[in-house]
């Protein structure tokens, strides 16, 4: 079974590892390192993805906003939202685009239920759903077959921020975090947060992508 690398990164700006990400992608495609995972923060940008462009969805002026070469519409990134890039190079019996965002999917559902929280699918759309509302955004891009960009589970974001937006083309208050329904601790008391959050998602990714974690780096590009 492959490893991966972790790369544990603390609070930065979206463009700057975007820009890293492609970089890695490069070397992903040309074997000069092995499969990469990128856990990061940002602080608020909202992303265009291609049929936001497509749509001309307009954003308020009040959120700083970032065209980005995936598909979809507005992601939402910010305070109090995990972000997960999987820089990884797919086997040939692994290159279907649909089963590769079911094992992203699977593999934030498998995070939520070590917290206690039942995740799960909604057909019409990729992503993950908790009590009917949409906490996971998953949107990635290929080249080669090595995927870039990734998921954007949100815990505890601020406000109204995330809630105030046409997020994936869904009505507004569709898309929150797992805070404003309740979900702060598990049924043990334990604080569902983003150290939390990083583990278990970490200890899911041998069943789910069917690579070995390494210990992780704290990394700053």
């Amino acid at each position: 079974m492959k490893e991966i690398k972790i790369l544990r990164a603390g609070i930065l700006p979206h463009k700057v590892v975007d820009n890293e990400m492609k970089k890695l992608q490069k070397m992903r495609i040309n074997d000069e390192i092995s499969d990469v995972m990128i856990l990061v923060e940002h602080p608020e940008i909202v992303t265009m993805g291609a049929k936001a462009l497509r749509d001309k969805i307009i954003v308020d002026e009040d959120y700083e906003t970032a065209n980005v070469d995936r598909g979809g519409g507005i992601t939402w990134h910010g305070p109090g939202q995990l972000v997960v890039y999987p820089i990884i190079k797919w086997d040939k019996g692994e290159q279907n685009i649909r089963a590769i965002i079911g094992k992203i999917e699977e593999l934030v559902i498998g995070t939520l239920n070590d917290c206690g929280i039942n995740g799960y699918r909604n057909k019409k759309m990729m992503g993950v759903w908790v009590d009917d509302r949409k906490i996971c955004s998953i949107g990635l891009a290929f080249l080669h077959w090595v995927s870039r960009h990734g998921l954007a589970l949100n815990y505890s974001t601020p406000g109204e921020r995330i809630e105030s937006l046409l997020c994936c083309g869904l009505e507004k208050n569709v898309t929150t975090s797992l805070d404003k329904l309740g979900y702060t601790h598990d049924q043990k008391g334990k604080l569902i947060d983003r150290d939390r959050l990083e583990k278990s998602l970490i200890s899911n990714i041998e069943r789910v992508l069917e690579r070995i974690p390494q210990k992780p780096l704290d990394w700053l590009p």
